[in-house]
């Protein structure tokens, strides 16, 4: 049984599409009447998560919604970012307030 050497297998096809990484984008427009409706942008990397850290794509370990790490980070800043607004509010309030009395 003899194999053309220049043949690939699906194994050697999938380490190189991993080692190298492909990029696959494209947009979705919904329109009517020359008004644009809806958008969806649709990005695809298939790569390695070695290849795509080396490439500077490390974004799912900063989004809540896919990494525990990355949701507590943001409950936090969240909860400080609603301590600075009701203090502001309070104090706002109590100018409102002071006005009114004078």
């Amino acid at each position: 049984m003899q194999h053309n050497s220049g043949s690939s297998s699906i194994v050697d096809v999938l380490e190189k599409v991993l080692d190298k990484g492909v990029v696959i984008a494209g947009d979705i427009k919904i329109g009517l009447a020359d008004v644009e409706l809806l958008t969806i942008k649709i990005r695809l990397i298939v790569a390695s998560v070695d290849k795509a850290k080396e490439i500077g794509m490390d974004w799912w370990e900063n989004d809540p919604y896919l990494s525990t790490k990355a949701a507590n980070n943001n409950s936090e800043a969240l909860e400080e970012e609603n301590k600075r607004l009701n203090e502001r509010i309070k104090s706002l309030e109590e100018k409102m307030d002071s006005q009114r009395l004078v």
